[in-house]
């Protein structure tokens, strides 16, 4: 089970719910400096806060990141990408004016698709051994 400190309740549930992102950069450029990460990860961070998500850790090489949030059932995880990528490209591109350069036609810093994975919580074969073992009202 999760540690107590990574479950949230909301009005009517109890949760713990992680997923695994990665974003990759339009035309998989090489464009991240070091300085980037660490204002990228900020960006993201705020967006997190702004739609009650939690952003657990952020890290990521010259053209992709990786991200880990910790994010409640209300919210669906395609908007919260949606969100994540939108303003992290259009703030991005505006305090790096240098980042723009590389994508001079698409105006866009992120590809158009993304990775996303569930994480935590007990392996498939558990959950399905327990779901099984159930005593199942005759």
């Amino acid at each position: 089970m999760a540690d107590d400190g990574d479950i949230r309740t909301g009005r009517h549930c109890v949760f713990v719910l992680h997923a695994h992102l990665v974003f990759v950069t339009k035309f998989r450029h090489r464009v991240f400096t070091g300085e980037h990460l660490i204002r990228l990860q900020e960006i993201m961070r705020s967006v997190c806060a702004d739609v009650e998500t939690e952003l657990r850790e952020f890290n990521g090489e010259d053209d992709h990141v990786h991200l880990l949030v910790n994010f409640p059932p209300k919210v669906a995880l395609s908007k919260l990408v949606n969100s994540l990528k939108g303003v992290s490209s259009r703030r991005m591109r505006q305090e790096f004016p240098e980042l723009a350069g590389h994508y001079y036609r698409a105006n866009k810093l992120w590809s158009g698709s993304y990775f996303a994975g569930s994480v935590g919580g007990a392996p498939i074969s558990v959950l399905r051994q327990y779901i099984e073992q159930q005593s199942r009202p005759v």
